[in-house]
């Protein structure tokens, strides 16, 4: 699989751009700012529908413009297939495949698949349970594109479970028909809330009991003096959830122990005004040996579990028997160059492989291929990225020199 051409209109800094790409290394050059990363921001929006950087769709849209639009052609064992999203500042979101409209956006999921290695990454290990359930949705739509409708429909109960929540001990403290009313709908939203988190559960659990293995195998390869690394589940509603293989057989089983979750957490959760229980309150575990990667990995071993989970997400992907094109955000500035070295091999196999950095001396010689040169135009005092140059590497890096670096 890779990107044949990719055209931008009002996405971030790029005003309009249009590029052809090809099954190879591109490396994009061009000093922080110049909108390197917007570039493959845009093709892994498309593949996930979610930005590795932002949550809100609003910063991807160019200041002063309504909406932006991203279409790339994308061709797979000799397919194509062209899709066009646009993406609102306000409103909803539209697509197109081979400029047919859809219904949803997230019927363009699967066109593109992408594994994106950024600096955002030690956050997977560092920060909160947040950016690793989002790591874990991401290849769970790429793997299976229908999760993303139980996903949705979660989301979409759990701001209306959420919502009456906030205000239901008010209104069961003015009276007792108005106690019964807020009983009866927290009824109905948490049989709904159980259905579609055991779905987004059940997804999540059978993606890690693949995954597992392949972090395992990853870590131990990029530091193979470290402790071994594992990754496990630990879901809100306790280890009898943990405890599932996940996949479609285990969602009735999942369901049942949300819903008596539910039902046991209520009173506290009508006090506080927070639902407690579900799938957006559980957390991916990092482990290297008996202690959790959070707090215990040194700087080094934590950017070594964080690649070895993108690394796994590719074999993950080549296992569904599609190579997935890589992208890798300036993240070779952010390593030692033995981890450098280690990546470049791993990655440099793949049918396309997509890069961008401020100094092109960061990219390790053995990734030959294409150079392309970002600038910036401010004419007019508006700042648009631009390309300004695009050259051929050999295998030792050689090429012309990056003016803007």
């Amino acid at each position: 699989m890779f990107v044949r051409a990719l055209a931008l209109s009002d996405y971030r800094s790029w005003d309009r751009m249009e590029i052809d790409l090809r099954p190879e290394p591109t490396i994009f050059v061009g000093r922080n700012g110049f909108g390197k990363t917007n570039l493959l921001e845009s093709l892994f929006y498309l593949a996930t529908l979610r930005s590795h950087r932002v949550s809100a769709d609003a910063p991807l849209v160019r200041t002063g413009a309504g909406a932006a639009t991203v279409r790339s052609t994308v061709e797979n064992d000799g397919r194509e297939l062209t899709v066009e999203l646009t993406i609102a500042a306000q409103g909803s979101n539209k697509a197109t495949v081979n400029t047919a409209p859809v219904r949803r956006p997230r019927e363009i999921l699967g066109i593109l698949r992408a594994v994106l290695f950024a600096p955002e990454d030690l956050a997977l290990v560092r920060g909160d349970p947040a950016e690793r359930r989002r790591f874990l949705d991401e290849i769970v739509v790429q793997l299976r594109p229908i999760a993303a409708g139980s996903r949705a429909d979660y989301d979409r109960v759990l701001r209306q479970r959420s919502a009456l929540l906030k205000t239901a001990g008010a209104a069961m403290r003015r009276s007792s028909s108005e106690a019964d009313s807020v009983m009866s709908t927290l009824d109905v939203w948490d049989e709904q809330l159980a259905q579609f988190g055991a779905e987004v559960t059940a997804d999540r659990l059978a993606v890690i009991r693949e995954l597992n293995p392949l972090v395992t195998q990853a870590y131990s390869s990029i530091a193979p003096h470290s402790r071994p690394a594992r990754i496990s589940y630990r879901a809100a509603a306790g280890p009898e959830v943990d405890a599932s293989w996940g996949g479609p057989a285990a969602v009735d089983e999942i369901r049942e122990v949300l819903a008596a979750r539910l039902r046991e957490v209520r009173s506290k959760e009508i006090d506080r005004g927070l639902c407690l229980i579900g799938p957006h309150r559980d957390d991916l575990l990092l482990s290297l040996g008996d202690e959790p990667a959070k707090g215990f990995a040194s700087h080094g071993e934590s950017w070594s579990m964080a690649l070895s989970l993108r690394l796994a997400c590719v074999d993950l992907l080549r296992a569904d028997g599609v190579e997935p094109v890589i992208m890798l955000d300036d993240v070779f500035a952010e390593l030692d160059a033995a981890r450098r070295e280690k990546l470049a091999a791993y990655t440099g196999s793949a049918e396309q492989l997509l890069i961008t950095a401020a100094v092109g001396e960061d990219i390790p010689g053995v990734l030959a291929g294409r150079r392309v040169s970002v600038g910036v135009d401010q004419e007019d005092g508006r700042r648009r990225s631009q390309i300004i140059g695009d050259e051929p590497i050999g295998s030792e890096g050689s090429g012309p020199t990056d003016d803007n670096r």
